[in-house]
């Protein structure tokens, strides 16, 4: 049950949040790089 939910939250992160891919993660600011490690975590939770 765990991974669908995080599943789901994968595929809404990939349609409603930026993409930060093409970015220096070095010179984001700190909503972005929180943004970028909620993504992270997601991602990794859904490949499970």
């Amino acid at each position: 049950m765990n991974k669908i939910i995080f599943k789901y939250l994968a595929k809404f992160n990939k349609f409603a949040l930026p993409s930060l891919a093409h970015k220096d993660p070095m010179a984001l600011n700190k909503k972005d790089k929180l943004l970028a490690a909620y993504r992270y975590w997601v991602t990794t939770n859904a490949l499970d």
